[in-house]
């Protein structure tokens, strides 16, 4: 089926699917450079010590704790928090291809696109426990 602009069904949703992989990354380039300024202009004005290894600090292990410092303008917290968009992005693709494949009652790639899901899920969620 087409469109009045002559784009099939699934040429349109491959054009939604580029714009909003564009648009994720883009999102999370423009937070992570002043979460980057932020760092080198505090934190990151110290040498580092590649003698012992530290570790992200516990509040930046979580959602909740990277939103909080992010809000507290951290620039740690800020660049945390735009990875976490940019991992965010390849999830809202699959989320979208879900929907676009149900609405096309495409059952076969509903199901394939819900075992990927569920592994990316598992692998973003599974990762923190």
């Amino acid at each position: 089926m087409s469109d009045g602009n002559g784009l099939r069904d699934d040429q349109r949703v491959e054009r939604v699917i580029g714009e909003l992989l564009r648009i994720g990354v883009l999102l999370a380039v423009l937070v992570v450079l002043p979460g980057g300024a932020l760092y080198l202009m505090g934190d990151g004005r110290g040498a580092p010590d590649y003698a012992t290894f530290h570790g992200e600090p516990v509040d930046l292990r979580r959602v909740s704790g990277i939103a909080a410092e992010a809000f507290m303008l951290h620039g740690r917290a800020i660049i945390q928090l735009g990875i976490l968009l940019l991992i965010g992005t390849p999830i809202a693709r699959v989320l979208f291809s879900l929907v676009a494949f149900t609405l096309q009652r495409d059952m076969t790639y509903v199901a394939v696109t819900l075992v990927v899901l569920v592994v990316l899920v598992y692998g973003v969620v599974g990762a923190t426990f």
